[in-house]
């Protein structure tokens, strides 16, 4: 509504609309004009309105448009709000960058002034008595330049009795911690936080959950939310093939677990553990138990079955294979690895004479304290590794680190304080310190490691769930037998006991149609320069086209592309296609750059995209340890099974 007045003031107020509300201010004595609110309805110019909306027509209460929450207090909270600075009302977890920048210079700004005009005073003060204060620190950080001035830091009494209660109840939990033996690192994750705030937001008189509920109850209830989490995996291995891996473990009760897990790119899934310890482990039983979870995946996104080396487990397979026919077993590399690892040492005199001395020098050291304390004290504090009972290859890892501590060692046995010491004058003590000054022993060393260790780097990749290592193990394992050749200077009396060794295990155990494929199907090998594929790949590559796809024109369609990616034509010969070749992986670079041949594509992903190993399975054996532990050795089968399958997977959904 415009107000009337004479003169000039009556021509300014006509020009005001009708709908805009103004209110009449003195102009002189001459009349009156108006003045127009800002956040006035139908004039509303300032900037955050363009990111709010008035709830109820007025401008106390606004929405946010990013959040959705309502704000008590106007544009000037909504400002505050949006620009995160946590001044009077919460933030707004969901304001794009670009919208929380421009309200913060906003907010900033207007705080900058009203700092600076409630502070003249003091500046004035300051100048006067002839110490005037310099730019830099009369600038705020912004960090704190929301804080109140002059506010009283004195505590109240209801922050006095709620430290006091916290003090309280953090001693409590500190005692929770102690008295069960739980680590403390676990206060580190997020469900101990997330627990806590549910009990605060409970308030006083929460009951916690009693023993069945923890149980029963909602150990159900978490196994069902996980078993929903992982559907999105069950579409994932129908998309781009699974692999199915088992193996055996014995807990504390002496009960003979058999652990199933899915593994695909997304990662490993848990799937149950069968308790077997009254079960014949003959390769019968141990085929309809791989049979039930082929069944319960879904034999169509089964692609392989991996299984440690055993001839029941081999048996097992065989079996396997003949009834589903559009699957493979296939053992698993690690162990493979591991057992040409066994033979270079049962095998090889010098590997074995080696070995067994570096075994008594970690003894003999690791069996007596001060010895200890006198190792650490040469070696600066570094340990030597000692010989595992899972896997071979720590024997080799041993001699390795006593490689590496040669001469820590040696100053060790010639040093006063062993020579003075009692051990060195006993028959153990002579032996090992003859041993550690033998140079034979040192040239002995270097020749195992030599021999071992182009094997240990395709252990690793093959152990490793950094990437699939369908696509590498059978080059690889080319490689590291020219490494070794390489590192006898092509002497053939020196190497060759050693390849001797290599391809038996390979030829009659490891290799298999999926690792010929894999490596024909690698643009990293294929592209690479003076790549010739021998008739073992070729043969493997086309078994795996017949057994894996069902349909005989796909397969002919399969035949037909794969000329087009030998040749490098179309798509594949893209200037992207190149320079992906050694920056993505071989699965990425077919999901790249395969789409115009979507029926070979689809057959190189799913076999590029597998695993080599079962070691998934071992590595869960700690999770098993974690749950079932000398003090909760009487916990049920199934009970144990939920709690793992929770403990696993919920952390890779």
């Amino acid at each position: 509504m415009a107000s009337t007045g004479s003169g000039s003031g009556s021509s300014s107020a006509a020009v005001q609309s009708n709908s805009t509300p103004s209110i009449p201010v003195p102009a002189g004595g001459s009349g009156t004009s108006s003045r127009t609110f800002k956040n006035a309805p139908g004039s509303r110019t300032d900037v955050a309105w363009k990111h709010g909306t008035s709830v109820d027509g007025g401008t106390s209460k606004i929405k946010c448009n990013y959040c959705q929450r309502i704000i008590q207090g106007g544009v000037y909270r909504l400002k505050h709000h949006l620009a995160c600075t946590q001044k009077d009302v919460g933030i707004c977890k969901s304001v794009p960058e670009a919208v929380q920048k421009e309200m913060w210079d906003i907010v900033c700004g207007l705080q900058k002034r009203l700092n600076k005009k409630s502070s003249i005073d003091d500046e004035d003060e300051v100048v006067q008595g002839g110490e005037k204060r310099s730019r830099d620190e009369d600038k705020e950080s912004s960090k704190n330049i929301f804080k109140k001035r002059g506010a009283s830091t004195q505590p109240t009494i209801n922050n006095i009795f709620k430290q006091s209660l916290r003090e309280g109840a953090c001693e409590k939990i500190a005692s929770f911690f102690y008295n069960n033996a739980i680590p403390f690192n676990v206060a580190r994750s997020v469900e101990f936080q997330e627990m806590f705030e549910m009990v605060a937001r409970h308030g006083i008189g929460f009951k916690p959950p009693s023993y069945h509920e923890i149980r029963e109850k909602y150990l159900k209830k978490q196994y069902m939310e996980t078993m929903q989490s992982i559907e999105k995996h069950k579409v994932f291995w129908k998309d781009m093939g699974c692999s199915i891996m088992t193996d055996g473990w014995t807990d504390k009760r002496r009960r003979t677990l058999i652990n199933f897990l899915v593994n695909s790119p997304k990662g490993s899934v848990f799937l149950k553990s069968i308790d077997a310890s009254h079960i014949s482990k003959t390769a019968e039983k141990i085929f309809h138990m791989i049979d039930e979870v082929v069944e319960e995946v879904g034999e169509e996104n089964v692609v392989q079955v991996v299984t440690d080396n055993a001839a029941n487990y081999k048996a097992a397979g065989a079996l396997l294979m003949e009834k589903r026919k559009r699957l493979y077993w296939t053992p698993c590399a690690a162990h493979c690895i591991d057992l040409m690892l066994e033979d270079f040492e049962k095998k090889l005199p010098v590997h074995h004479e080696t070995i067994a001395k570096g075994k008594k020098i970690t003894t003999f050291i690791y069996s007596r304290t001060s010895l200890i304390s006198m190792l650490q004290f040469h070696t600066k504090g570094r340990d030597l590794v000692r010989p595992g009972k899972t896997r071979f290859a720590t024997s080799y890892l041993t001699l390795g680190c006593l490689n590496d501590n040669k001469g820590p060692l040696i100053r060790m046995f010639t040093s006063e304080q062993w020579t003075s010491s009692k051990f060195a004058k006993t028959k153990d003590g002579k032996y090992i310190a003859y041993v550690v000054m033998d140079r034979e022993f040192w040239r002995n060393v270097v020749t195992c490691l030599k021999s071992a260790y182009p094997l240990i780097k395709v252990l690793r990749l093959v152990d490793s769930d950094e990437k699939p290592a369908m696509g590498f193990i059978y080059d690889e394992m080319i490689q590291a037998k020219d490494k070794i050749q390489k590192a006898f200077n092509g002497v053939e009396r020196s190497y060759q006991p050693l390849c001797d060794i290599i391809d038996a295990r390979w030829d009659n155990q490891l290799m298999r149609p999926l690792h010929a494929a894999g490596y024909f199907l690698n643009p990293q090998i294929q592209y690479r320069l003076g790549f010739r594929a021998e008739p073992e790949v070729k043969n493997g590559l086309y078994q795996c086209l017949e057994r894996l796809v069902v349909s005989a024109e796909e397969r002919r369609k399969i035949d037909d592309q794969m000329d087009d990616f030998k040749l490098q034509l179309g798509r594949f010969n893209s200037e992207l296609a190149q320079g992906g070749i050694y920056t993505k992986s071989p699965t990425q670079w077919w999901e790249s750059y395969g789409f115009e041949h979507p029926e070979v594509q689809r057959f190189a992903i799913r076999i590029l995209s597998l695993t080599c190993s079962s070691s998934g399975c071992e590595r869960n054996w700690s999770t098993f340890e974690m749950v079932h532990s000398k003090r909760r050795n009487r916990l049920k089968q199934q009970n144990m099974n939920d709690v793992v399958f929770v403990m696993t997977n919920s952390k890779l959904v």
